[in-house]
């Protein structure tokens, strides 16, 4: 009877509350007495508090039960950006998200929260200290991020305040943390395969990584803050740990935690880069013939030997962001987590 009697601005819906970034906004918005809807492809979790709504991102016939009585929508819905499915990233980011803007203006959600990327304005070269104002990527690093800007770009367009409707994109880099099936495992995963010895550059290149309870405040700081004459409405705000380390730093504090070896040898980023595009074509030629998924990229390599690491100052002004978690507290957290891929010996 509680849940019934609580306000509508109270009552949420989390689309990609399965995943990884999903499943910690879904707790952090049951802490704060929220009534919590999860739509996903899959139910990723049980929780007696928690709706599940299992359906296709792309059919508005699923979404809608999802989104009735609701008054903000979490959109972090997102296929993984190492796959190489260019229809799948096209049909989430792009043709989903303008379904879920359609569904959302029909049953009357007031507001959208989402969940972009600050890769969206990355070409390959250094970025310093770069703040939302810098122009989206014309060149994207890959055929996801792509498809980001095209969702990002539809999202912050629906904001329309005259109809009570209100959007805001939150642009985090390098998420990690508990749980996360990517970054600390794939890292793992390429260390004992002995392919973890050589650091491209000169590793001094700073990067953001963001600790995913910093998204996940960003996220629900954007939602409490999107009302009518809001500063942030329409907008795309860089959400990160606000420390920026070198690459290499970072990925040697997450492999000497679990007892593996830091990279100790260098290849300058100009030969790394030019070795990459080689093989690339490589692959592009005998493509015909057998198919080849290299994971030494130009894309790669540009990631790991260039500085790219984004402001906060947007954030922290219109919404009084600050990080709840610092990096060396979210390090020793993410390491912890990970006791089980530890190497023994």
């Amino acid at each position: 009877m509680a849940t019934r009697l609580r306000p509508a601005s109270k009552k949420c819906t989390v689309i990609g509350g399965s995943g990884f970034l999903g499943q910690h906004i879904v707790e952090r918005l049951l802490d704060k007495g929220y009534t919590v809807n999860v739509f996903d492809i899959r139910q990723g979790f049980e929780n007696e508090r928690v709706q599940f709504f299992i359906g296709d991102l792309c059919s508005k016939k699923d979404l809608l039960p999802a989104l009735q009585g609701v008054n903000v929508v979490f959109h972090c819905a997102s296929p993984a950006p190492y796959s190489d499915n260019k229809e799948l990233f096209y049909r989430v980011n792009f043709t989903g998200t303008r379904t879920v803007i359609e569904a959302c203006k029909e049953v009357g959600v007031q507001k959208l929260v989402l969940t972009s990327s600050a890769s969206v304005i990355f070409e390959g070269k250094d970025i310093k200290n770069g703040s939302e104002n810098l122009p989206y990527a014309s060149q994207p690093i890959d055929y996801y991020t792509e498809t980001k800007i095209l969702q990002e770009k539809e999202v912050l367009a629906a904001n329309d305040p005259e109809n009570n409707f209100f959007t805001v994109a939150i642009r985090p880099h390098g998420i990690f943390g508990p749980r996360d099936p990517q970054l600390v495992p794939i890292l793992i995963e390429t260390a004992k395969s002995g392919k973890m010895k050589f650091m491209i550059g000169n590793g001094k290149n700073l990067v953001d990584f963001t600790y995913v309870e910093n998204v996940v405040h960003g996220n629900i700081l954007a939602a409490e803050h999107l009302h009518k004459d809001a500063a942030i409405c329409g907008k795309a705000y860089h959400i990160t740990n606000d420390e920026p380390i070198p690459f290499w730093t970072f990925l040697s504090r997450v492999l000497v935690g679990l007892n593996y070896e830091a990279p100790k040898y260098r290849i300058p980023y100009w030969l790394a880069y030019y070795l990459a595009m080689l093989l690339s074509l490589l692959v592009f030629i005998i493509s015909p013939l057998i198919k080849i998924k290299p994971t030494f990229t130009p894309m790669r390599v540009a990631l790991a030997g260039t500085y790219h690491y984004y402001s906060c100052e947007r954030a922290k002004k219109d919404m009084g962001y600050k990080p709840v978690v610092t990096l060396d507290q979210a390090l020793e957290r993410t390491i912890q987590s990970y006791s089980h891929l530890r190497r023994v010996g």
